[in-house]
């Protein structure tokens, strides 16, 4: 490890970037309302905003991933610095929301650069254990940032308004850029891709191709299939359907997060990952049986939020283990692998999302649930199996 990134500085710095992307998504929530009267327009308008800035997470992350493994870590988070920066200071002024649009894409490209390279960053500092470890740790930070941001956000609003949120997150993205001049660059020039920059897109093509690498991605992305299911399902169970207040959502909403976070501080006591991942990947089967078996009886909401609750745990143990096993497979393209892991999960998200308003809601859940565990246990068996006949291979 380099001796200016201290393990202490590394921890902090790649958890504050994990929690930079659901801040700036999240925190500005609660001021929906007060932004759809200043900009005299409709709510679904001003709701495009979140869209926008998951648009630019997405499409940020396979650009800045690859950037990253051609220039080093340091330069595009720097860059990611000052775009996020700019990006938000004109958010402020914006004179209209199509202008607020096109600046929340902005934002979500910029703070894109922040995930991404954390997960190269750990995987260029730390190996085996050491890896799962910091990724259980930047896990349960991540659990916990799409709930803090909401709630601050929420504190802040009447206080200091839409503007004021945009103040705050202008703050955080200059204190990041603060610290990003002070890291030092993990990834060496001999560690550094090649590739013309004619060839750039070649990187993800390698990635691809990595048999191992890619079961491991779709395996996690199977059970973030649960995680955006109950996202996007559990405003309209638990308001709609069993009648309680957003004050309560916001309890379940937060307990849930809660538990994946610890669920992914539990990673770090197993002694293998692969073990983690096929533990957690039993508890999604049987968690989101039990999840369609509470639904279908229409069981009171205490039960099908204990039930969530500990899907949401079991779910938490995956995320950490198979993005650790994941990117052990691409040491040497470790921008590319985390930007290929993470926009795979974004569009899981984007998928489940409208899947979930088809026909009966309990039904649309439960089959989401049960499907993605399915799915993420049947690629974590296919990633055993190619480990396996990797292993005899090489011995034969």
């Amino acid at each position: 490890m380099n001796k200016r990134n201290c393990q202490a500085f590394i921890f902090l710095f790649l958890g504050l970037l994990t929690a930079f992307g659901p801040f700036v998504t999240d925190m500005y929530l609660p001021t929906l309302p007060s932004m759809t009267d200043y900009f005299r327009t409709t709510p679904s308008m001003v709701q495009l905003g979140l869209t926008f800035s998951m648009l630019g997470l997405a499409l940020g992350q396979l650009v800045f991933g690859p950037m990253s493994d051609k220039l080093g870590r340091r330069p595009p988070l720097l860059y990611s610095m000052v775009i996020f920066v700019v990006s938000t200071l004109a958010c402020i002024l914006s004179p209209n929301i199509e202008a607020f649009l096109l600046l929340r894409f902005l934002q979500g490209l910029a703070g894109a650069g922040g995930i991404v390279i954390a997960r190269s960053i750990a995987a260029d500092v730390f190996d085996g254990a050491e890896l799962a470890k910091a990724l259980a740790i930047v896990g349960a930070i991540n659990g916990v940032a799409p709930v803090a941001a909401p709630v601050i956000g929420g504190l802040c609003a009447d206080r200091i308004g839409w503007r004021g949120i945009f103040v705050i997150l202008l703050a955080l993205g200059l204190a990041l850029w603060i610290l990003c001049a002070e890291f030092s660059e993990t990834l060496n020039e001999e560690r550094r891709s090649k590739e013309d920059w004619t060839a750039f897109f070649k990187l993800f093509s390698k990635v691809l191709k990595r048999r191992s690498f890619m079961l491991y991605v779709l395996q996690m992305a199977c059970a973030q299939g649960i995680l955006f299911g109950n996202i996007a399902s559990s405003p309209f169970l638990i308001q709609q359907h069993y009648g309680f207040s957003a004050l309560t959502f916001s309890i379940c909403f937060a307990v849930n997060s809660l538990f994946i976070g610890i669920g992914a501080y539990i990673t770090t006591k197993f002694k293998s990952m692969r073990s983690c991942v096929k533990v957690s990947c039993l508890g999604m089967l049987l968690g989101s049986a039990a999840a369609a078996l509470a639904l279908y009886a229409d069981c009171s909401v205490y039960v099908y939020e204990t039930v969530v609750t500990l899907l949401c745990f079991v779910m938490g143990m995956t995320f950490p283990a198979s993005t650790a096993l994941a990117m052990d497979e691409v040491r040497d393209l470790a921008g590319t692998g985390s930007a290929v892991l993470g926009s795979l999960g974004f569009a899981v998200g984007g998928l489940v999302a409208p899947l979930l308003g088809l026909g009966n809601m309990f039904v649309s859940v439960s089959c989401v649930f049960v499907c993605s565990a399915l799915l993420s246990g049947f690629f974590a068996f296919m990633a055993g199996r190619s480990e396996k006949k990797s292993r005899a291979l090489k011995a034969a």
